[in-house]
């Protein structure tokens, strides 16, 4: 947790030097609401973004699929010059055949041995040859490719809930930064407040010592006093800043623009926890869930894919075209007399026999995928359980121990008031004072650190209970 800390501050850092450093040039104030920051976040949040760019790829992914069971057609041509026309080894049927034309006709005796002649060689071809074709298929039947069609439009599903999870991501990445600012703002103007209220006590103080009705020791605790609070004013400012900046990062924001706040900690509400949250709660509210039943519809539409490639696939082909061969390079252009046509109609039946149990082994893991996305369910469903009470019971006593605080921080402020007027009516001590002072200013901080861990709680509760993001 310590080292998440530290990273969000160094992140902020960063973006707060890259503010400071291009003030001159920055665009003009932006105020938001929470509301307005998450719509800007999801129009410019980076990560939502290429989830949108993801959708839109499994979209055209389901076109590319579809794609594929419409006509192909291919047109090739071909020119070719044969320097050397290849030799090819021919039977000698010649020698045989006059040997038994003269036993025939009596010009040789019926004995004789007819020779074995060794292969002729001969060249089949021309100097110029050309070749031009259009070549159609279209499928007929392929069962593979109508449960990967299938398969496609579920996968866009899954592309669709993996944009909803970035965006759910992103709504609870702003949320968070944005009850962040607005806390440390909050802090801003306390500070700001008890800056004044010492430096006025130390003036009065000194005015005091000053005319005999006070001691040096009671301006040197005041001062010790005061000397803290303008350090922490300074602090503060550079607090905001970098959780300003980290507030811009979430949105997706340029570092470079300042931005304000418009909602104030008064306007926040925090309600009870309806008794019937856990009586009512659907787990499909929960995207999660939801991407694990489209992973599980996957692997069944997988499994058909697998079993259709038992079934033969039918395809119709057709293809038109001509072929010309010559020996002058002229005449390869002569397409009415050198040039022939060819044509063909067919259909081809493609039937799988025996492919050594690949298929049947696919099918079996398959099913082993299936259980084991079964048991992932039950074990996120139970998971879910155990988050939306752990996150009730969270909030619920986050809300409380902010109530506390904020009792406690009143309580502080009346016992200082009550110290500080005695001390002005010469009947109390500047040690009460400074003592009340510290303790007024640690109700303050215990508060505001109550305070926002029950806006954290807050929206981590309707985070678990599916309604972050409606």
């Amino acid at each position: 947790m310590q080292r998440s800390k530290n990273l969000l501050i160094i992140v902020g850092l960063i973006l707060s030097g890259l503010s400071a450093a291009s003030a001159q040039t920055a665009p003009t104030d932006s105020v938001f609401t929470l509301d307005e920051a998450i719509a800007f976040a999801l129009e410019h949040n980076q990560n939502l973004l290429n989830a949108n760019i993801e959708r839109e790829r499994a979209s055209r992914n389901v076109k590319e699929v579809f794609s594929e069971g419409l006509p192909q057609i291919n047109g090739n041509i071909d020119l070719s010059y044969n320097p050397q026309i290849r030799t090819t080894f021919i039977p000698d049927f010649i020698t045989p055949a006059v040997y038994q034309t003269l036993i025939n006709q009596g010009l040789i005796p019926p004995d004789t041995e007819i020779p074995n002649s060794p292969p002729v060689p001969a060249r089949f071809g021309t100097d110029y040859a050309g070749s031009a074709s259009l070549n159609l298929t279209q499928m007929v039947f392929d069962g593979s490719y109508f449960v990967g069609l299938r398969a496609a439009k579920t996968f866009q599903e899954l592309s669709q809930k993996d944009q909803i999870k970035t965006q759910i991501d992103v709504i609870e990445n702003v949320s968070k930064a944005y009850y962040n600012a607005l806390v440390n703002m909050e802090r801003q103007e306390l500070v700001e407040k008890n800056y004044q209220r010492l430096d006025t006590l130390l003036r009065e103080t000194q005015i005091l010592y000053e005319n005999g009705f006070a001691e040096k020791i009671d301006v040197s605790r005041i001062k010790v006093q005061f000397n803290n609070i303008e350090v922490n004013r300074k602090n503060i400012v550079t607090t905001v800043d970098i959780s300003k900046a980290l507030l811009k990062f979430q949105m997706g924001m340029n570092p470079r623009v300042t931005i304000e706040l418009e909602d104030r900690i008064d306007d926040l509400i925090f309600r009870p926890i309806p008794p019937q949250i856990f009586e009512e709660f659907d787990y499909s509210s929960r995207i999660e869930y939801s991407q694990l039943q489209t992973n599980k519809e996957l692997n069944i539409l997988d499994m058909k894919n697998i079993k259709m490639q038992y079934m033969p696939a039918i395809d119709l082909y057709g293809s038109l075209g001509a072929v010309a061969g010559t020996n002058n390079s002229g005449d390869v252009f002569d397409f009415k007399n050198t040039w022939f046509e060819f044509s063909a109609v067919g259909l081809q039946l493609n039937m799988p026999i025996f492919d050594g149990f690949r298929k049947s082994n696919q099918i079996q893991q398959r099913k082993l995928k299936a259980i084991q996305l079964e048991n992932t369910t039950e074990q996120l469903k139970n998971s879910i359980d155990y988050e939306i009470r752990q996150a009730a019971a969270n909030y619920q006593r986050a809300v409380d121990y902010m109530n506390a605080q904020r009792e406690n921080m009143g309580l502080a402020q009346e016992v200082y008031d009550v110290s500080k007027i005695k001390y002005e009516e010469g009947v109390g001590s500047s040690i009460e004072v400074t003592t009340a002072d510290a303790d007024y200013k640690e109700a303050q901080t215990n508060y505001y650190n109550a305070l926002f861990d029950a806006l954290i709680a807050k929206v981590e509760l309707e985070k678990a209970y599916g309604v972050l993001n409606k």
